[in-house]
């Protein structure tokens, strides 16, 4: 049986324009086993959707909760979900 799960976030703040999802993805890369992408959304906030581990998908949601993100962080809304595939390492859109 499989522990892996896929983690919507969305995460609110001044987070465009400051290189979040960069440091999104090379956080990603650094936990290591993820898969997925951040994409910034016409609204302001930045998307991530990480496919892993739950332990390693926790690890990212701590961080863009409460890691040294760019930006201010002033909110995470979050879901859980089985995984879905299809990604090529994890990206940035």
């Amino acid at each position: 049986m499989s522990d892996d799960v896929r983690l919507v976030a969305w995460v609110r703040g001044r987070v465009q324009g400051v290189g979040f999802r960069w440091f999104t993805r090379a956080k990603a890369l650094e936990i290591g086993g993820l898969s997925g992408f951040a994409l910034n959304l016409a609204d302001g906030r930045v998307q991530v959707v990480a496919e892993g581990t739950r332990s390693d998908c926790e690890g990212l949601l701590d961080w863009l909760r409460d890691g040294d993100t760019p930006g201010r962080v002033v909110g995470v809304t979050e879901i859980w979900d089985t995984p879905r595939g299809g990604y090529d390492g994890f990206a940035i859109r």
